[in-house]
């Protein structure tokens, strides 16, 4: 097993103890495996070491933050906390450009200050993944795509903010993978793990290269961007649905430790069907594990 020093995997030889020989739901291979799970369906799974939040920074029910502790401690698991900086609810979503200009002015200093209370009073272990995937071109995310040096600013004043209230919090910067990755790379003190995002529908895989693309195919060139920054890298986000062939060489895959990839020291799947339909009417796909397996 793979060791770094922080708080991401410090529950791991804890977790690893309690869960024994089985493996309910987690895919075979011995990376360290985590989930956003909000159906609990890995909720009695050991092989879990790592229970992934999501959180807006509006309209956060901060309460929430102690009972996903509680749940982790319970199993042994550390946190990885998404904090996305919007609210959830679509209708009242500011801008970017609103976003942007609240960061600078001071605006939203006092969000980022109450999440991070609560963070640093947590037992668990916790890893904080901020504004992700922020090289994204959908439009998806109001803080994605903006001008490189900006970004970088207002991620490093959200993070030195958040260390102030809870200092012994790992950090995980996070992209999407693209190529243009590198311009948002905040800086070493800034990023202690790096976290990917890797999904597989093989309607859209068909339908765009003509055949069924591994977890290998879409990973490498995203993994190999990652690992030029020499720091851990993580799959933040991890699904695959189609056939039962595909699902299966996916599943496969996902967990095994390769040479190929020496900094990679976790996966986690998201668990839940997708929030944004994807492009060119390919739907919202169902990530969920008792969905993925399309007939």
């Amino acid at each position: 097993m793979k060791q770094i020093g922080k708080g991401f995997f410090a529950a791991l030889s804890v977790a690893l103890v309690i869960a024994g020989p089985e493996a309910r739901a987690a895919p075979p291979g011995e990376l360290p495996f985590g989930v956003y799970d909000p159906d609990g369906d890995f909720s009695a799974d050991g092989q879990v070491v790592i229970e992934h939040l999501f959180l807006p920074w509006e309209d956060v029910y901060l309460p929430s933050l102690n009972d996903a502790d509680a749940y982790a401690l319970k199993r042994g698991r550390a946190l990885l906390v998404t904090l996305e900086p919007w609210t959830w609810s679509r209708s009242e979503r500011n801008t970017a450009q609103y976003l942007r200009r609240g960061i600078e002015d001071g605006r939203y200093d006092a969000n980022m200050k109450a999440v991070c209370d609560v963070l640093g009073t947590l037992k668990s272990p916790v890893t904080l993944r901020f504004a992700h995937e922020m090289d994204d071109s959908s439009g998806q995310f109001i803080w994605a795509g903006w001008n490189p040096d900006t970004y970088i600013a207002a991620y490093r004043h959200m993070i030195d903010l958040c260390r102030k209230s809870a200092p012994a919090i790992t950090v995980m910067w996070s992209p999407l993978g693209d190529e243009d990755m590198a311009k948002y790379y905040p800086g070493d003190d800034y990023a202690d793990l790096i976290g990917l995002t890797v999904f597989g529908l093989q309607a859209w895989d068909q339908a765009k290269y003509g055949r069924d693309r591994s977890f290998d195919d879409v990973f490498m060139p995203r993994y190999e961007r990652a690992a030029a920054f020499g720091k851990p890298v993580v799959v933040a986000e991890l699904g695959y649905v189609g056939k039962a062939d595909y699902v299966s060489t996916w599943e496969n895959a996902v967990r095994q430790e390769k040479t190929d990839y020496p900094s990679l020291v976790g996966i986690l799947y998201f668990n839940q069907p997708e929030v944004y339909p994807w492009p060119e009417g390919f739907g919202a796909p169902d990530w969920r594990v008792k969905n993925q397996i399309l007939k």
